[in-house]
């Protein structure tokens, strides 16, 4: 019977692996934008002021809340700072400013007062993928959580932007921006 129960056990972590290994695999990278058009320059398109319009949707993808940022970003050579004002559809405010350093390759790092450790991203194409840990205020407590952000240029006034969630691998919801430059 021990016997047994270990073999189902074995099994069912087996499965588990596998079903990580898969989902990881049909993920998708951002060299798969490299032929897309047009091309996004960060230290371009994030360069002045820019209005975006979000929703945060749950996982059952109800929108649980709705905001508006107002960003001023500038550049100093690699180094760039965007200042973002957010309006929540409850009438709070919130204020993160991002200090972006540009890489070899299309590769970028960021901070932010919230922001746990560094953000890595990659841009290729027309894409930008961007990974970081959010310390994120929650009914009185912070906790952290992962965001998995992309963001793809339309065109050179308007960019789209979908972030995932996660804590502890499991899926808590999405942020859905729009990003138009004025």
């Amino acid at each position: 019977m021990k016997r047994r129960s270990l073999l189902q056990r074995s099994l069912l972590l087996a499965a588990v692996a596998a079903t990580a290994l898969l989902g990881a695999c049909g993920a998708p990278q951002v060299q798969d934008y490299a032929k897309e058009t047009p091309v996004l320059e960060l230290r371009d398109y994030f360069n002045g002021t820019l209005d975006a319009y979000g929703i945060f949707t749950d996982r059952s993808g109800k929108v649980v809340k709705r905001f508006t940022v107002v960003m001023n970003c500038n550049w100093t050579g690699d180094k760039g700072v965007l200042d973002e004002a957010f309006t929540y559809s409850d009438g709070t405010v919130q204020r993160r400013i991002w200090r972006l350093t540009r890489h070899a390759n299309g590769r970028y790092t960021g901070k932010a007062d919230d922001v746990v450790g560094s953000a890595e991203g990659q841009q290729s194409g027309n894409a930008f993928n961007w990974a970081y840990t959010l310390a994120l205020p929650v009914n009185g407590k912070v906790i952290e959580v992962q965001f998995d952000d992309w963001m793809y240029l339309m065109n050179d006034k308007l960019m789209l932007n979908k972030a995932a969630m996660r804590k502890w691998g499991v899926g808590l919801g999405e942020v859905t921006l729009s990003f138009v430059k004025r």
